[in-house]
């Protein structure tokens, strides 16, 4: 099942591209929204995070926003990519709080969650590269 699940196709049907390096994201911290039977919240969903989403996340018990060194991880900023779980990402949409998502390193597993017409209605305009 691994195979299935794990390789790195976006949700378009091409090769899954980077959705950031600064910040590092993705479950396996690679950079990329891989996921594989390990990550049960299917961190899936590259964006583009915005202030209100941020604060809808914090709301809903998920501070992404404060810094947590003893994780290494900075906190995010808007206008950081991030690796969003589909679920939460399906959330924040019906709360009027998505952030716009990255269709090219959005990884094919969200498709199980999110229909593609939804995703394509949230696409970013497909430019440039993950910030390394």
């Amino acid at each position: 099942m691994r195979a299935e699940i794990d390789d790195s196709v976006n949700v378009l049907g091409g090769p899954l591209k980077a959705c950031s390096y600064d910040p590092r994201t993705g479950f396996f911290r690679d950079g990329c929204c891989n996921t594989g039977p390990e990550d049960r919240g299917r961190h899936t969903v590259c964006v583009r995070v915005t202030e209100d989403f941020l604060a809808f996340s914090r709301a809903h018990g998920n501070d992404l926003s404060t810094p947590r060194p003893e994780y290494g991880f900075s906190g995010l900023r808007p206008g950081d990519r991030w690796c969003l779980c589909a679920a939460r990402w399906l959330q924040a949409l019906e709360a009027g709080a998505a952030p716009k998502v990255i269709l090219a390193s959005t990884h094919r597993a969200t498709l199980e969650i999110v229909p593609l017409e939804v995703l394509s209605a949230y696409a970013m305009p497909a430019r440039g590269a993950a910030r390394q």
